[in-house]
Formats: structure tokens, sequence, C-alpha cells
């Protein structure tokens, strides 16, 4: 793995715990209500999680690229029902890891226990940084952040699903990127 150091062996056992799993474009990972079984890795293609309001509003959250993993949180790890919906973009091949065999991972092979721990407070970090971003910038600076970042998020996500993530619409997304 790129993240950690692991010996053959460590590497094998990690390995007989994945299942792989492949999504056609607009294949559910998770929908909202079921619980999410899996953390899963992005080995090829795109993912998009959203919420559906009640009136129907579609309100993108997070998405993934080629080697991010993507999860409902809470929902695995409590075991709750998932508040959102996971939804491949593009054909994607997953590794995915199940709750029982990420526990048992964690106490076979505790250098697993710190990649998840960082690669959670990663995600915090941004998560942190795109609720700073929305209190403190105007829609195109967001954009401008947003494309800065991930220079190929336009390939992968149509304009109306960027316009979610940046809480804009697509009218304003569109006179945004006209501007340019």
């Amino acid at each position: 793995m790129k993240r950690i150091h692991l010996t053959k062996e460590e590497q094998d056992y990690f390995s007989s715990l994945l299942t792989i799993r492949s999504l056609l474009p607009r294949q559910y990972l998770v929908q909202q209500g079921e619980v999410c079984q899996y953390e899963s890795f992005v080995c090829k293609g795109f993912l998009r999680s959203f919420y559906m309001d009640d009136k129907g509003n579609d309100h993108t959250l997070h998405f993934a690229f080629e080697d991010w993993w993507i999860t409902d949180s809470i929902s695995f790890l409590l075991r709750e029902p998932a508040s959102r919906n996971i939804v491949a973009l593009e054909p994607s091949i997953l590794l995915q890891l199940d709750k029982t065999s990420l526990d048992q991972l964690y106490l076979d092979i505790p250098a697993f226990e710190r990649f998840w721990r960082i690669m959670h407070q990663n995600a915090c970090m941004a998560q942190d940084q795109r609720i700073l971003n929305a209190i403190s910038m105007n829609g195109a600076d967001r954009y401008n952040a947003l494309i800065q970042k991930y220079p190929t998020l336009e390939q992968h996500m149509p304009q109306k699903h960027i316009a979610s993530y940046l809480g804009i619409t697509p009218v304003f997304l569109s006179k945004i990127r006209k501007g340019k």
C-alpha cells in the first residue's frame, strides 16, 4: 500500500478481507434508508454522495475519484440507516471492506488503525475547510477554489452536481464559468 508499510503477509491478509464490486453509471452503492455495509475504495471510476430532501431536491455532499475511499460514515460505523445516497457517475470498480473485517484489521495490524485515523482526520479537515469556504467566500470564489483543488472535476461531474456541491444554482455556475 502507498500510505503504510506492510509485510507481504499483512498485504495478503488485507487483500483477503476485500471484496471487489463493479458499478455501472447511475448504479447505487448506497441508498438513503439502508445501512451502509462497506468502506469502499475507488480503483476505477467516479462516485457522488448526495442527500435527497423531502421536496425532491438533490444536494451533493461528497465525491470520490480513483484512489479515494467513500462511505456513509455514520451509517457504516453506527449501523444506522444511511442519510445519503452514493451513486456511480462512471463505470466503477471498488474494493470493499465490511465493518467486522475493519475492526479485526485494527486488532491484527495496528498500522491500519493509524491509517484510518489519518484518513478520517484529513476528511474532517477538508469538511471544515468546505464549511469555512461556504461562509466566507462568494460562489465564484468557491468554484475557483474547487476547480483549483480538483482540476479534472468537471470532466467527471455534471455542472448541476457541481453547483449543488457549491450551494449555488446551475444558472449561477454557468454565469461564473462564462465570466472566466
